[in-house]
């Protein structure tokens, strides 16, 4: 039989965060690759998911998503970032933020668009992008003064009369950074000035360290008519397995969106639905907790990767430390995180996997700090052995 994958997919085989979860079970390494917490949310939501399930809330919910769980992100949006959003026709409901990107660059590009994206990107961008049979266009993040950022002149160089849209990841997935206002009104600008749509990723809204503000896109001058603002209770509430997120948008683009996801998942997870609808409305301290545990946790394994030999580069949000490999004298990270089991008994990612132009990353190797404190800190003994 000839391949049966569609040529525009045979480049996307298993994710690396596949690759090395299999590889830390294999190992029995300690897995800081992929990107999720090893403690629970805040008990009392996850007992009303119980008591949904136990009510009856276990048919399909309707399509735009449980009314409960729009009105609670119409308020959160109002409320945090002064953004009014109708529950009625603007929020939609996904499985996930990673179905609200796919859904929404399906339903908003046509063959032979171009989305630009930052590389490092998360990689589900480009598959997505490739199923629309649209084009990415990769403008690279670069360490600066400590921090990645891009280069305004090599953002707008990016457009072309074929870009439909730009895909914005900011608290930014894998390296840390959170977008500064000056960073978002050069990408506003040229949305404006092309009329370009904006796909806003901004799952990790809530975890922002050392003060930084996390600044929506849409809530800058023109920018809430042209943007699809996504999110998820994963991140924000360590439920990662509930796959529940939402787009927020002006009803044209929500219906676009819509049109779409119903025909990928139409709809899912009442019970999950209803208990993120308490969420936002009752366990916003609980957040704040984790995320000022999240910055010492950070803070923990930026010190023990530093012991350990690396140059590290220091996130204003996320789940991740991004580290230059150099200084312990490897000059490849794939290589390295593929070694690194044996080496020192701990998975991480490559960060290289995630560009366009894999020879910009090769150098960094990404970790994730959302573990126990224990776990963090017998990953960090185990590292210190490469520099031994």
């Amino acid at each position: 039989m000839t391949e049966p994958l569609v040529s525009r997919m045979r480049a996307f085989g298993t994710t690396i965060f596949a690759e090395m979860s299999a590889l830390a079970v294999q190992t029995g390494s300690i897995n800081l690759g992929q990107g999720f917490p090893d403690t629970d949310g805040p008990a009392a939501m996850l007992d009303r998911a119980i008591q949904a399930i136990m009510s009856g809330a276990n048919q399909y919910p309707p399509g735009p998503g449980m009314l409960e769980l729009r009105r609670a992100v119409s308020d959160h949006r109002a409320e945090h970032y002064g953004l009014s959003y109708d529950p009625a026709g603007e929020i939609l409901v996904t499985v996930g933020a990673t179905e609200a990107v796919a859904a929404g660059v399906l339903a908003l590009c046509e063959p032979g668009d171009e989305v630009i994206a930052f590389e490092p990107y998360y990689d589900s961008y480009a598959a997505s992008i490739a199923l629309a049979q649209a084009r990415l266009v990769a403008v690279t993040m670069r360490p600066v003064e400590g921090r990645f950022t891009f280069d305004p002149a090599e953002l707008r160089a990016a457009v072309t009369p074929r870009t439909r849209a730009i895909l914005v990841n900011s608290p930014h997935n894998p390296t840390g950074t959170v977008f500064t206002r000056a960073e978002l009104t050069a990408i506003a600008e040229l949305c404006r000035e092309r009329d370009l749509i904006a796909i806003t990723d901004e799952v990790y809204e809530h975890l922002t360290f050392d003060g930084v503000e996390h600044i929506p896109l849409a809530t800058l001058p023109g920018m809430r008519e042209r943007t699809v603002m996504i999110s998820s209770a994963g991140k924000t509430f360590s439920v990662t397995g509930w796959k529940t997120g939402w787009v927020c948008a002006p009803a044209p683009l929500v219906t676009a969106v819509q049109t779409v996801k119903q025909f990928l998942t139409f709809t899912a997870s009442a019970p999950w639905q209803l208990a993120v609808a308490y969420g936002l409305r009752h366990e916003l301290e609980w957040v704040a907790a984790l995320r000022s545990g999240l910055q010492d946790k950070r803070d923990r394994l930026m010190e023990g990767l530093a012991a350990a030999g690396f140059e590290v580069l220091r996130p204003s949000g996320t789940y991740f430390v991004q580290t230059d490999i150099r200084p312990l004298g490897f000059t490849d990270g794939l290589e390295l995180t593929r070694r690194l089991p044996e080496l020192a008994g701990v998975v991480a990612i490559p960060t290289q996997v995630f560009y366009d132009h894999p020879e910009r990353g090769r150098y960094f190797v990404r970790f994730a700090f959302c573990k126990k404190e224990e776990v963090i800190d017998e990953a960090v003994t185990r590292l210190k052995h490469l520099s031994s």
